[in-house]
């Protein structure tokens, strides 16, 4: 009985979760990826402290993935200068932290990533949309679109 309303309930948040993340704007999007790293740091700590090995290695890996896949590849090295070069190595270094708590199941390290991932997040919210974005010049086509006006051309008969 629990377990298809379980099931449910999960669907639904998942659902809401996929809404909400294709009805953000990219600030929003960095501050669900600071959520998803802070909330994996949190329980990779949790299951360290309960001695849960391949739970906190995959929580472990969760923070790292986002940290990496999400985080350090969004950042913008050209048009960010300075600051998304030492952002990029901040997320470098979160990131080998990550692993060596992992390694040597140091919690202390856990509760240092996660003070600096609460930092950047917090420091991202302050900035909040009012952060005008550039606008990016539509694709250009490529080939023939058949759903592209064409100019008609005629041809007299005559």
């Amino acid at each position: 009985m629990f377990g298809s309303s379980h099931k449910g309930a999960s669907a639904y948040a998942k659902v809401g979760l996929e809404t909400g993340v294709v009805a953000s704007s990219p600030h929003k999007l960095i501050v669900m990826l600071f959520d998803g790293a802070l909330v994996a740091v949190r329980a990779a700590g949790v299951h360290m402290k309960a001695g849960e090995i391949e739970k906190k290695g995959n929580a472990i890996s969760k923070a790292i993935m986002i940290v990496e896949n999400g985080l350090r590849a969004s950042l913008d090295k050209e048009a960010g200068g300075s600051i998304a070069a030492n952002l990029d190595a901040l997320y470098d270094f979160i990131g080998r932290r990550l692993l060596m708590a992992n390694l040597t199941n140091q919690p202390e390290i856990l509760d240092e990533v996660h003070v600096l991932l609460a930092d950047l997040k917090g420091a991202w919210e302050a900035i909040g949309d009012s952060a005008k974005p550039v606008a990016a010049a539509p694709p250009r086509p490529m080939g023939y679109d058949s759903l592209t006006p064409r100019t008609a051309s005629f041809v007299s008969a005559g």
